[in-house]
């Protein structure tokens, strides 16, 4: 059997590498470049002509990388690629799955028929799946989706003594449980009122009962990091000194990183998204994901 050909879209090399070697895979070369105008070069200098082909491209930041994305899929269709897989371990426009108000764009299905259409199955890493009961819901294409629960409660085991797990709301609860019951330590679920894109009101219970133990606040994505530094402010209120934050997608800038540190004593995330808070590792999970979609 031929061995798959990997190719990263820039920004997603180290996970390709990474993941190269978990599937005995073969990594090929394309070159991405910008013209002047800021137009898209694209070309692959590895023959793809009845390969199975595997694109990595995490899509933290999409309208700028989809594009690119479209491009190399489309080209690799048209140089004879036999099939053109997408790992993207963060996928973008999950959020919006319901028409809030008149005439908002339901982007999640809008975006899920356009990937769609470019590539032949989808590997990621949990996707925001709020009201949708699986990807297949809005994905016609083969998905699978890789859970990072395991790796957190992994690291919360190693470095964190006591631990405390803190979950942002009650959407949360049933995964947070689960990272607890891996973990074995208790959790509690805040209450939160979003009242915009940036206000968030974040509601604490007493947690003096456990004084003695390390709150490690866990949720799926950091993008603004409001509800993390809201709520490390409330536990410091409540005499917790040492404040985690674990989460599985950092989409959060610069600015907010610094600011999420001033309240929280640790910011650790996965490797989803590239970010000075990586720590923990994906690529095992999403290697078995990629092989069920290549069998």
């Amino acid at each position: 059997m031929t061995r798959p050909l990997l190719f990263a879209l820039p920004g997603n090399e180290a996970m390709t590498r990474v993941l190269a070697g978990e599937i005995e895979g073969e990594i090929g070369v394309i070159e991405v470049r910008s013209f002047p105008d800021e137009e898209t070069y694209l070309r692959f200098h590895t023959d793809v002509k009845n390969r199975s082909m595997i694109i990595v491209c995490t899509l933290d930041r999409p309208d700028a990388k989809f594009l690119t994305l479209a491009f190399a899929a489309a080209t690799a269709r048209e140089l004879g690629a036999r099939r053109v897989g997408l790992v993207a371990p963060y996928l973008a426009y999950m959020r919006q799955d319901k028409r809030f108000h008149p005439g908002e764009a339901v982007t999640s299905v809008a975006f899920a028929r356009q990937l769609s259409a470019e590539v032949d199955w989808l590997a990621t890493v949990d996707p925001h799946l709020h009201r949708y009961p699986t990807l297949g819901a809005i994905y016609p294409i083969p998905t699978r989706t890789a859970h990072a629960a395991p790796l957190l409660a992994a690291w919360i085991r190693s470095n964190v003594e006591r631990p405390l797990l803190v979950g942002p709301d009650i959407e949360s609860e049933q995964w947070v449980a689960a990272v607890a019951d891996m973990v074995g330590a208790p959790y509690r679920v805040l209450r939160k009122e979003r009242r915009g894109d940036r206000d968030v009101r974040i509601s604490v219970p007493d947690l003096h009962l456990y004084s003695d133990r390390i709150p490690v606040l866990i949720d799926d994505i950091i993008s603004s990091g409001g509800t993390m530094m809201e709520t490390a402010r409330h536990l410091r209120e409540q005499h917790f000194h040492f404040v985690v934050c674990v989460a599985v997608h950092a989409l959060l800038s610069a600015e907010s990183y610094r600011s999420l540190r001033d309240f929280a004593s640790a910011v650790v995330t996965t490797n989803a998204v590239p970010h000075p808070s990586n720590a923990i590792d994906l690529t095992p999970v999403i290697a078995e994901a990629v092989r069920e979609l290549m069998i």
